[in-house]
């Protein structure tokens, strides 16, 4: 049995062989046969933690344990593949299987089937890896169940506290009793269970010893699509703040309060959003987004005596991402004394950016060059999960085109051929891996 630091042959130095489209044709089946693993009929939602979660857990279970992988189920929902290698130092490829409501098939889940793929190319070569491989299925990336995202991928790799625990969601559901439901477990076992969740040595406390973590993703964005390029080399993961504003004013009649006398809390919400926006437009790096307001009493009739607003700023870019959130406090300030209004701030998520590892990404471009394709870098406006793998391990992140720049929509779509494209530079990119970076590895 060949190693596949030694396999010789190259994408470039052939003609392409039909099993990259036929790889390609089994991750797109999948990713059908995934999307009916819905808590709704009409449209797509996978929630963390849920019976949708643990139907597609089957599903994957089956394609894996076929390809010769171990799996198993952590206390977050987290499904984890292992293919062990000549060493028990990890590779750790994978995405999220949790989605947005009325989601699109292929956002997180094609990076979960592509990893399969991978396994079943290098299978398919007869090749023995000279490290391990594990195949992670993030549970909740989104945070849409318990309104703080990357919940999956933090259990992995930091731990969850109790203040995560204690989030509920619309149901009342704490994330400790849908942690207890889904596992079986007592509720009382529960922080031991999440604590085990964490990549560790075998026989030790120590982190686990990864090699690197590589994710396959769709853009969700229009860059690619405009270059005319299949996929695109990830130079990083924009730093990211989630911000609750609540603007406090005094409610009364919309007829009998002369304009001049108002303290319209939602004039002043609706002000912020514009701000924010121009804040954004004159700030090269920056995007910043209002996606939520919400006036109380919420009448027709009735000035509005609060409103809040939902706020999301990013940018790879940190001191960029800084100076546009004190530009934005500033403004909210000024609006709330101008307007004789009180205002408060709550920060609901922060994550810093993340740089992809160089080495990496110059051999994921190599990869992308030796199937004949013209590279192009470009940064994630979008999380990912490797944002927070990062903390355990270098990252890597290969995109694939959105068609229409569209994604968290079920419209979202790919194209076979640059499935099959990216599945071939995968391999190509594994090669290259095995070859220059595991004989480096030491402790």
């Amino acid at each position: 049995m060949t190693t596949l630091a030694t396999t010789a042959l190259h994408a470039a130095d052939s003609p392409r062989p039909p099993r990259w489209a036929e790889a390609a044709e089994r991750a797109l089946a999948r990713c059908e046969r995934l999307a009916r693993c819905s808590e709704r009929a009409d449209v797509l939602v996978r929630r963390a933690l849920t019976p949708a979660l643990a139907e597609a857990h089957a599903l994957l279970r089956e394609w894996l344990e076929a390809a010769g992988l171990e799996v198993r189920v952590d206390a977050l929902g987290n499904l984890r593949a292992r293919l062990e290698g000549a060493s028990p130092q990890t590779l750790l490829i994978g995405s999220h299987l949790d989605t947005v409501p009325d989601a699109g098939k292929y956002d997180g889940t094609l990076g979960v089937v592509l990893a399969l793929s991978l396994v079943e190319a290098m299978a398919s070569e007869g090749a023995r890896l000279p490290f391990s491989i594990e195949v992670v299925a993030f549970s909740d990336e989104e945070g849409v169940r318990f309104g703080r995202p990357f919940l999956g991928a933090r259990a992995l790799a930091r731990g969850l506290g109790p203040d995560d625990l204690a989030l509920v969601d619309a149901d009342g559901v704490s994330l400790a009793q849908a942690i207890a439901a889904f596992s079986g477990i007592d509720e009382a076992d529960v922080p031991a269970a999440v604590a085990a969740c964490a990549l560790r040595g075998p026989a030790s406390d120590e982190r686990a010893d990864l090699l690197a973590y590589l994710e396959l993703h769709i853009e969700q964005g229009p860059v690619l699509e405009s270059l005319d390029l299949p996929l695109g080399v990830v130079t990083g993961i924009a730093g990211h703040v989630w911000q609750s504003v609540r603007f406090e004013g005094r409610a009364g009649h919309a007829g009998t309060t002369p304009m001049s006398l108002r303290r319209d809390a939602l004039t002043a919400a609706a002000e912020l959003a514009l701000a924010v926006e121009e804040e954004a437009l004159r700030s090269p790096g920056l995007v910043a987004t209002v996606g939520r307001i919400v006036a109380a009493p919420g009448a027709h009739n009735v000035i509005a005596g609060a409103a809040s607003l939902e706020l999301d700023v990013r940018s790879v870019d940190a001191a960029v991402l800084e100076r546009g959130l004190v530009a934005i406090e500033a403004h909210a300030e000024s609006i709330a004394r101008r307007r004789q209004l009180g205002w408060r701030r709550q920060l609901r998520f922060e994550a810093p950016s993340v740089r992809c590892e160089p080495g990496l990404r110059a051999l994921l471009a190599d990869a992308i060059r030796a199937v004949g394709v013209p590279v192009h870098e470009l940064p994630s406006g979008a999380g990912h999960d490797g944002r927070v793998i990062a903390a355990l391990a270098p990252i890597v992140m290969l995109f694939l085109r959105s068609p229409g720049g569209l994604s968290h929509h079920p419209d979202e779509r790919v194209h076979a051929g640059d499935v099959a494209l990216a599945v071939e530079v995968a391999a190509e990119f594994l090669r290259r891996f095995a070859a220059r970076f595991a004989p480096e590895v030491h402790r």
